[in-house]
């Protein structure tokens, strides 16, 4: 398996905290109605994504935005290559999405495959009446015409980079890389 390592940081902690207050006022200023908004974070890392948002918001307009999970691992089109026996964590969707604005979120937005899967899982779950992606950083070249609509950062890559997102929650520490694939 190919080794990485670190190019650059592109974000440190406090410039992940200013762009998720920046994307949580472009989330308000784009809802009409914030009754039906709701936001569902794509397991691993679109979770803090999802929370950090959801406790910005509340602090922003004092009210609760309802924050799922998605688990898309069944919904992946490359399963058979990941892994003999995947490993399934619950999707946890504590609230009827039906006729929901719903902004799905996850850390790095790269082929969009990712994203076909998750909306595969979201409507598994109901109709929602909208769905809005958001994503930490946009890497670039896609292989489905997915597009986010709430972007923090846009970052040009080759094939061989990869974007690594580190959030306390997960990992505990805070921070966005950019690494590079080195040979063994």
């Amino acid at each position: 398996m190919a080794q990485t390592q670190v190019k650059s940081q592109l974000m440190s902690a406090s410039e992940i905290d200013r762009t998720l207050v920046r994307l949580a006022h472009e989330i308000l200023e784009q809802t009409k109605d914030l009754d039906k908004l709701a936001f569902i974070g794509i397991r691993r890392r679109g979770v803090p994504l999802a929370m950090r948002l959801a406790a910005k918001i509340q602090a922003l307009e004092k009210r609760t935005i309802p924050v799922g999970i998605l688990d898309i691992n069944l919904y992946r089109d490359d399963l058979s290559t990941v892994d003999t026996k995947p490993v399934l964590n619950s999707t946890e969707i504590n609230f009827p999405i039906q006729g929901k604005d719903i902004v799905l979120m996850d850390d790095v937005l790269y082929t969009g495959r990712t994203i076909r899967a998750a909306l595969d899982g979201l409507f598994d779950q109901g109709r929602p009446a909208r769905v809005q992606l958001l994503v930490l950083i946009d890497r670039g070249h896609r292989e489905l015409p997915i597009e986010a609509r709430y972007v923090g950062r846009n970052v040009q890559t080759s094939d061989d980079e990869i974007i690594e997102v580190k959030f306390q929650e997960i990992d505990e520490m805070e921070k966005v890389l950019l690494c590079e694939r080195v040979a063994d």
